[in-house]
C-alpha cells in the first residue's frame, strides 16, 4: 500500500501515514511469529489480570506492598494492550501502514505508561523501605490514602509528562521517506522522519525522560542500600532470609525493567547494536509484562496461598480456617476429618479431600 500523501509547497510532501516495518524482513516467519506473540499476549493478560482479581477478592493481599502489585499489573495490562493487538494485526494481514495521527497516540499511551512504570517502581521500592527499615512507622504512614495518592500521581504524572511532548511532536512536519524501522512508535524513529526543526522536541523529551527515569531510579537506588544495610544487621540467617524474601521479587522485577531500558536507549544507539534494536524492544515492551506475574506467582508465598485458595474454593473446597492447619489437621489421624470442611455429604468431604491432597504433593 502506498503512503498518503498531501503536497506542500514547492517539491515537498507531508506525510499522512507511516509504515512500520516490523519484522517484514523474514516473510516466511510470519505466521510462527504472530502465533508466539499471541501466545505471548494471552499468557501476558491472564497473568496480570490474575494478580488484579487475587489482590481484589483475597483479604490477606489488602495491604499497601500487594495494592501496589495490583496497581503494576493494572499497568502491565495496559503496556501489552498498546503494543502486542496492532503487532498481531500486522503480522496476520501483512498490512503495516498506520496513520500518523495513529502512530502519535501508540507512542502517547507507550511512553505514559513507560513514565507511570518508573515512578510506580519506586513507590513500591519506599513501601518496601518503610516496612523494613521503619517497621513500627509502617502502618502509620502507609495508609490506604497515602497509597491512593501515590499511585494516581505516578499515573498522572506519566501521561502528563508525554502530553507534552506529543503535543510538540504533533506540530513538526513529516516529508518522508515514511518508514519506521520498528514494530511499534517509538519517539526516536518518529522524530528521524521530521523535515521540520526537531530541536526543541529532542531536548524537551530528553528533560521529560530524565525526570520520569533518573530521579525514581535514585530512589530505588538508595531504597535498597538502606534495606540491605538493615537485612545485614540481623543476626540470623533464616531471619534475614525471610526478610529479603519480601523484597527479592521487586528487586528483580526493577533489575529486568531498567536493565532492558538502558540497553534500547542508551546501549543500543552504538553502531555495532544499533541492528539488534528491535531485539531488545522485544525484551523491553513485550517480555517485562510477561514475566512480571510470573515472578510474582512463583516467589511470592502469599500469592501462591491466595492462587490455591482460588482455586480449591472453585472446586467446592472451603475452609474454616487457613491451610496450615488444614494441612495438621489431614494428617492428625486422632482428629475427625470432617471437621476441617462444612458439614456436607460423605462423599463430598472424602472428594475434597483427595483434591487437597492432591494439591499439597505436587506442591
Amino acid at each position: 500500500m502506498k503512503p498518503t500523501i498531501n503536497r506542500c509547497q514547492g517539491n515537498q510532501t507531508t506525510i499522512r501515514e507511516f509504515i512500520l516495518l516490523g519484522f517484514g524482513t523474514f516473510p516466511q516467519l510470519q505466521i510462527l511469529l504472530f502465533l508466539l506473540f499471541l501466545v505471548i499476549c494471552i499468557v501476558t493478560l491472564a497473568g496480570n489480570i490474575l494478580i488484579i482479581a487475587l489482590v481484589v477478592a483475597d483479604q490477606h493481599l489488602h495491604t499497601p506492598m500487594y495494592f501496589f502489585l495490583g496497581s503494576l499489573s493494572c499497568l502491565e495490562t495496559c503496556y501489552s494492550l498498546t503494543i502486542l493487538p496492532r503487532m498481531l494485526a500486522s503480522l496476520l494481514t501483512g498490512d503495516r501502514t498506520i496513520s500518523v495521527s495513529g502512530c502519535l497516540t501508540q507512542l502517547y499511551f507507550f511512553g505514559s505508561l513507560a513514565a507511570a512504570e518508573c515512578s510506580l517502581l519506586s513507590v513500591m521500592s519506599y513501601d518496601r523501605y518503610l516496612a523494613i527499615c521503619k517497621p513500627l512507622h509502617y502502618a502509620s504512614l502507609m495508609n490506604s490514602r497515602f497509597c491512593i495518592k501515590l499511585v494516581v500521581g505516578s499515573w498522572i504524572g506519566g501521561f502528563i509528562c508525554m502530553a507534552v511532548c506529543i503535543s510538540m511532536t504533533s506540530q513538526i512536519t513529516f516529508c518522508g521517506p515514511n518508514e519506521i524501522d520498528h514494530f511499534f512508535c517509538d519517539l526516536s524513529p518518529v522524530i528521524k522522519l521530521s523535515c521540520s526543526d526537531t530541536h526543541t522536541v529532542e531536548v524537551t523529551a530528553f528533560i521529560n525522560s530524565s525526570i520520569f527515569t533518573l530521579p525514581p531510579f535514585l530512589l530505588i537506588l538508595a531504597s535498597y542500600v538502606c534495606i540491605i544495610s538493615t537485612i545485614l544487621r540481623i543476626p540470623s540467617t533464616t531471619g534475614r532470609k525471610k526478610v529479603f524474601s519480601t523484597c527479592s521479587s521487586h528487586l528483580i522485577v526493577v533489575t529486568i525493567f531498567y536493565g532492558t531500558l538502558v540497553i534500547v536507549y542508551l546501549v543500543s544507539d552504538s553502531d555495532t547494536l544499533r541492528h539488534l534494536n528491535k531485539v531488545f524492544s522485544v525484551f523491553y515492551g513485550v517480555l517485562t509484562p510477561l514475566v512480571n506475574p510470573l515472578i510474582y506467582s512463583l516467589r511470592n508465598k502469599e500469592v501462591k496461598e491466595a492462587f490455591r485458595k482460588a482455586v480449591l474454593q472453585s472446586l467446592g473446597v472451603v475452609y474454616l480456617w487457613p491451610l496450615d492447619t488444614f494441612w495438621r489437621k489431614i494428617r492428625t489421624p486422632s482428629q475427625s476429618l470432617k471437621n476441617t470442611l462444612h458439614p456436607c455429604s460423605e462423599e463430598y468431604c472424602v472428594s475434597s479431600l483427595i483434591l487437597a491432597y492432591l494439591f499439597l504433593e505436587f506442591e
